[in-house]
């Protein structure tokens, strides 16, 4: 039996160590945290949206960034000091402004196959996760802005999505408690919600009673490819693996350096806040349809009864996990202004770092030396896109390690950009 490391124990690691193990490998899952899920998958904006699968890769985008450079306040925020990471990043990311119509087709694409491979995962493990089939709303307040959604749905129609295009008082109509002035809005009712930090650390429980090994608390502090396996320093011992597949978020890019591979993965810093619905008034205040504001780029989702989880931002800072107070107002202020009887005394705030790639496209595939696989840079869909990419690195693994049997390859490989 090929023994396989996997190298993070977010949704990608978790979902990755779920397929490899159904195929029949020994999989090693390994670590810093004591628990799956304690960085970018713990309190992200909860959706599963395949409607958001619009890469960013425009020229409006970077217009937006530059006019945004010194504004607190701003959905989008970078840094001004010069870094080469961020200048490399930023190039690729330009270089890529050709390719935004067909990578857009292509995660959407990806984002659709993931829906059952996700509900399948949910069900043969039994996880609780506070899933919600409610579908997403996103509204618009300008003109410019709804006539830009009108052309990505054309885009989402391509890759195999369909959403419904809505009136301001269809929009109402779809969530009542939406306060302020609408133009329009579209409706996917395909797309859901979730707890992804549930779902990941109850798909990690399931996992280690299938026998799928847990290494968690385990720093790994160094490769190293060897001609015949792989070698992990971890908690001061060596382990050898016959491969590895790096699902690490943004630690990612240095890991692949250790194994030969250039993968230019840069931390987005998102942040989000978790209003406590803890009276009957702001429970039925706050909103059950999953929300999307264009224009502030903030996303919502219900969790449960007594949770309402508001997400957004994108702040090009580096690796930096501060929470920053003045990220996180505007989080607030916008449920104040769109759901003002909703109580917000009882907010808890959290920021993490999305794994970006360049191109806003996973890297999902082979290295350059035997035995070792990427399936990382998911950037702000991860949750949504994981399941799918999940299948796929297992189907790749299995075909490199002679292991064919069980599954199907969604048939997309998403390299360095």
């Amino acid at each position: 039996m090929s023994s396989i490391a996997v190298l993070g124990a977010g949704i990608t690691g978790v979902t990755t160590a779920y397929h490899l193990n159904a195929r029949g490998f020994d999989v090693t899952v390994y670590d810093r945290h004591r628990y799956p899920a304690m960085e970018t998958s713990f309190a992200n904006g909860g959706q599963l949206s395949a409607s958001n699968a619009e890469v960013w890769n425009q020229w409006s985008t970077v217009i937006k960034g530059i006019k945004w450079m010194l504004d607190g306040d701003a959905p989008l925020l970078v840094n001004p000091k010069p870094a080469l990471r961020k200048i490399d990043w930023m190039a690729r990311f330009l270089g890529n402004i050709p390719n935004y119509k067909a990578n857009t087709i292509a995660t959407t694409k990806l984002a659709v196959a993931a829906r059952p491979l996700l509900h399948e995962m949910a069900e043969a493990a039994g996880i609780d996760f506070d899933y919600t089939p409610a579908g997403i709303l996103h509204f618009y307040e300008t003109a410019k802005d709804f006539a830009h959604a009108d052309k990505v749905t054309d885009l989402l129609a391509a890759g195999g999505l369909q959403r419904e295009r809505l009136t301001p008082e269809q929009v109402h109509a779809r969530e009542p408690a939406l306060q302020g002035d609408v133009l329009g809005g579209y409706w996917t009712e395909t797309d859901s919600t979730g707890d992804i930090h549930k779902y990941t650390v109850g798909l990690a429980k399931w996992l280690e009673r299938q026998g799928v090994t847990f290494a968690l608390g385990h720093n790994v502090t160094d490769l190293r490819h060897l001609e015949d396996c792989v070698e992990v320093d971890h908690k001061g011992r060596t382990a050898k693996h016959d491969a590895v597949v790096v699902c690490a978020g943004v630690g990612s890019r240095d890991f692949a350096a250790k194994l030969g591979d250039h993968v230019p993965i840069y931390p987005v810093k998102g942040y989000s806040v978790t209003v406590e619905l803890n009276d009957a008034v702001s429970q039925a205040a706050a909103p059950t349809v999953s929300l999307l504001d264009d224009k502030a780029k903030i996303v919502t989702s219900r969790l449960g009864k007594t949770r309402f989880r508001i997400a957004g931002t994108a702040e090009f800072n580096g690796e930096n996990r501060d929470i920053r107070a003045d990220r996180i107002a505007p989080l607030t202020a916008w449920c104040e202004k769109h759901f003002p009887q909703v109580n917000t005394e009882a907010v808890v705030p959290w920021a993490g770092l999305r794994p970006m790639m360049p191109n806003m496209m996973p890297r999902v595939g082979a290295g350059q030396k035997s035995g070792v696989f990427y399936n990382t840079g998911h950037g702000h869909l991860g949750w949504t896109l994981s399941a799918a990419t999940a299948q796929l690195i297992a189907a790749t693994v299995s075909g490199q390690m002679g292991r064919n049997s069980g599954g199907q390859s969604t048939g997309h490989t998403f390299k360095s950009a």
